[in-house]
């Protein structure tokens, strides 16, 4: 099976001004002249990693990637208590991806995804499918409130010592109520510093407690111990998830009509805690272009998952890039 492709760094960097006072970084790596691919991260508030790259063809691919809003290196930073969170919503995400494709020129990209990044980008290939030329999904998430009820309360069922922990870091008076909202109001609807802190601490164990079964994850996790991006991830996870992802229930699974004629490689761990592997089976009944593979490994994946990914890659690397016929849903 193929190993990622060598470490490689941007050839272009810069800040885009996307409005409501933000502004998103930006890179570019790879081939200029390349086919463009656009990874989104995860999260929300993880931000994207060199190590995404690797899972492109360098001399094939223009890899495209930015930072979120308030997250990574794009201003304002949600670690800043002061940064209002009211335009940072999937739609306001949305037309920035492609604020950024009509800044760099680009006409028609791969759109590459994990996680919360499989939820976004099936936001924008839905809004904006003309744009897309195929899309390679991981760890597969479509937003629903169920299935945030399930990552901050039945997943418990699995890790109960943890789950308590995570239970008691809020008020008495809500432990038997919405978790997700009650720590939403402790990350962002208050302002005591120590707080915040604390509540960003006890989110970020329970993260790490549904990863803790993925093979090599360490807990406590290393990507935690820098203060601002603990508590930039804390604050943007609480509130998209209180606020459903800005979706309508069951968006993204019946609007995937729209997905015709785009095809798609769908990568999912079976033994996923914090995304059943249900949820990846019915967007594959949904969106019949899309090929699900299912990996013997956690949300993270592995080196079965990233295998699969850059047989995607590679093999949509040659595809010609042209336009999908929406009309019959066959591929182009």
């Amino acid at each position: 099976m193929p190993g990622p492709y060598p470490e490689i760094e941007p050839y272009a960097t810069g800040m885009l001004d996307v409005g409501d006072g933000q502004r998103i970084y930006w890179e570019t790596s790879g081939n200029p002249n390349g086919k463009p691919a656009v990874a989104l991260h995860g999260g929300p508030g993880s931000g994207s990693r060199p190590g995404r790259r690797r899972d492109f063809n360098p001399s094939a691919y223009r890899i495209v990637q930015f930072d979120q809003r308030g997250c990574g290196r794009s201003t304002p930073h949600a670690s800043d208590l002061a940064t209002d969170l009211s335009t940072n919503t999937t739609r306001h995400l949305v037309a920035d991806i492609e604020r950024l494709r009509e800044h760099l020129g680009v006409d028609r990209w791969l759109v590459w995804g994990a996680s919360w990044g499989v939820t976004l980008g099936l936001a924008y290939a839905e809004r904006h499918p003309e744009r897309v030329s195929e899309m390679v999904l991981t760890s597969i998430t479509v937003s629903r409130p169920a299935d945030f009820h399930w990552l901050a309360d039945e997943a418990g069922r699995f890790f109960p010592a943890q789950w308590a922990r995570f239970r008691a870091g809020v008020p008495e008076s809500e432990r038997d109520g919405d978790l997700v909202a009650a720590y939403n109001r402790l990350l962002n609807e208050q302002s005591d510093p120590a707080v915040t802190e604390q509540a960003a601490r006890d989110w970020t164990a329970w993260e790490d407690a549904l990863l803790s079964l993925d093979d090599g994850y360490a807990v406590p996790n290393p990507r935690w111990e820098e203060p601002g991006h603990r508590l930039a991830f804390a604050r943007l996870v609480t509130h998209y998830f209180h606020h459903a992802g800005f979706l309508e229930p069951d968006e993204l699974l019946r609007g995937a009509g729209r997905l015709a004629g785009i095809p798609g490689v769908l990568i999912h761990g079976r033994f996923d805690i914090q995304g059943p592997p249900d949820v990846a089976w019915l967007l594959a009944q949904a969106w019949p272009e899309a090929e699900l593979h299912f990996v013997e490994a956690g949300h993270t994946g592995g080196d079965e998952m990233r295998s699969l990914i850059i047989e995607a890659t590679d093999r949509f690397a040659v595809r010609p890039a042209q336009q999908p016929d929406a009309a019959d849903g066959r591929r182009s």
